[in-house]
């Protein structure tokens, strides 16, 4: 792996960690969709990060998630739970931004976020193991 590219995978890296503390920022602020909004982005930097080891860069959600599942949750590199937990956040992501009415709340929020953390450090292992 080039070193430009090790530099971009650990900003990808640092992104997701900064985004997560975003998060909470936001949902202490009494923020929750955009709480939602972050912590989908921290998963989604984390997992662009981890491609970026095999070369691949993409700003398609749709085709993040697919290769998340394909190559990562199916082979068994990111548990199943993870892989839902990523979907769980795609799909609130998308209607929090994209539909009309959609207000989340901070108590079915703020549980989110210890899986949400765990998805980073086990994205962020595997990224060690491809790096070496």
């Amino acid at each position: 792996m080039t070193p430009e590219r090790q530099t971009l995978v650990g900003y990808r890296l640092q992104r997701a960690r900064e985004t997560l503390e975003e998060a909470s920022i936001l949902l202490e602020a009494g923020h929750a969709n955009a709480c939602v909004n972050r912590l989908y982005y921290a998963c989604f930097y984390a997992v662009s990060a981890l491609l970026l080891t095999r070369g691949i860069s993409t700003s398609k959600h749709g085709y993040v998630r697919a290769l998340l599942h394909q190559d990562y949750v199916k082979t068994g590199h990111i548990p199943e739970e993870m892989g839902k937990h990523f979907d769980l956040l795609f799909n609130s992501r998308h209607k929090g931004d994209y539909e009309d009415l959609i207000v989340f709340e901070a108590d079915i929020v703020r549980p989110w976020f210890e899986p949400t953390e765990s998805f980073i450090d086990h994205i962020a292992g595997l990224i060690a193991r491809e790096m070496q």
